[in-house]
């Protein structure tokens, strides 16, 4: 998926800097969709949690099932431009050429998450290294083969870190989570931009003992495999990565803090820029201004199109979104806490109330 270069979709991302406040309604579901079966896949981020909202849902809701499906946020987008699948789950927002192109699709949040940078370094996993984001940058082009080269030790003074070769680690299929720290890279290192953008894919440089994986999951096992290495992961697999024994890593904000990734940096983050997003709801939270922002934040995107086949498969979809945004839904704290999500405040949920109501 093509996206616009560094410039101008970061001069699009500010351009909006007051919204009229749309009138928020209850979300509660309305009657006459039960008995219907809808299809989700998409973004692997995502997935564990529409796992749990299709569990709970049924429950409720008897008569209407939720099939899931893990196959990455660029597959999410395409499946739902296509009509194979009611709903695609995407970390990333479709970009402006995809979205002149098929306007009946809709990029609908339904809630906030976050992305860690993990590392397997024995004897140092315990430990929350410092990492910026052109030394990042440096790592996945090539230039910064070690970890102990300057870059890192300077960030990381009284660490003893070991001369072995750093193995970066990226996803193989079009990814939102690559979206995500490609923007980071994009947006914090300027030899980033020119070279190579963001996206769900990008033209990757090759670099000596790099590996692509599928999915969080394949990332995630290569990393506890990997000794030395360094790979991007999505928050919901935080109880995961803890469990492997793997380490995270504190990211250097616009404020020049080294943050790790926890419910009050993500709301500061979010804070800071979901005011400036627009009717369409696709903006990057990316790089937040502010103190306390946590830099890798994202909405975690409903592709639907606003035209369906029938109005009770339209009711459907509408009543089961307009479930997973609710407080007392799918936004609820025992769902989001399950995956370190945080909810949408009151403003972004009545933007993403009014697109759900788009669809017929």
């Amino acid at each position: 998926m093509k996206y616009a270069s560094h410039s101008g979709r970061r001069a699009v991302l500010w351009r909006l800097l007051a919204l009229l406040a749309l009138a928020s309604f209850s979300g509660a579901p309305a009657a006459g969709a039960a008995g219907r079966s809808l299809h989700e896949t998409g973004s692997t981020l995502l997935y564990p949690l529409f796992q749990l909202w299709s569990t709970a849902y049924a429950t409720a809701n008897p008569g209407t099932t939720i099939e899931t499906g893990a196959t990455g946020s660029g597959q999410g987008i395409s499946q739902a431009i296509a009509g194979r699948v009611e709903i695609g789950a995407s970390d990333a927002y479709m970009s402006d050429e995809d979205t002149e192109r098929h306007r009946h699709i809709l990029n609908i949040p339904l809630a906030i998450s976050a992305q860690m940078v993990n590392y397997n370094l024995p004897g140092l996993n315990g430990m929350h290294l410092r990492l910026d984001g052109p030394t990042l940058a440096a790592i996945y082009r090539g230039g910064v083969k070690t970890w102990d080269a300057p870059a890192i030790t300077a960030m990381n003074p009284g660490r003893h870190l070991p001369h072995c070769t750093i193995v970066p680690l990226r996803r193989a299929d079009a990814s939102g989570d690559t979206f995500i720290f490609t923007q980071f890279l994009d947006f914090s290192a300027l030899a980033w931009d020119y070279a190579i953008g963001y996206g769900t894919t990008v033209d990757w440089p090759k670099v000596p003992g790099a590996q692509a994986l599928a999915g969080n999951e394949g990332v995630l096992k290569a990393l506890a495999a990997t000794p030395c290495s360094v790979g991007y992961v999505g928050i919901s697999f935080r109880d995961a990565i803890a469990k492997a024994g793997l380490g995270t890593a504190m990211l250097r904000n616009q404020a020049g803090r080294f943050l790790l990734p926890t419910r009050e940096t993500v709301t500061a983050g979010a804070s800071k820029l979901d005011p400036r997003t627009p009717p369409d709801e696709r903006l990057s939270l990316v790089f937040a201004p502010g103190e306390d922002s946590y830099p890798l934040i994202n909405y975690e995107y409903a592709m639907v199109s606003a035209q369906q086949p029938d109005a009770a498969t339209a009711a459907a979809i509408r009543n089961f979104l307009l479930w997973t945004i609710s407080p007392e839904g799918g936004n609820a704290p025992h769902f989001l806490d399950a995956v370190h999500f945080i909810p949408l405040p009151t403003f972004i949920r009545a933007l993403s109330e009014n697109q759900i109501d788009r669809i017929q």
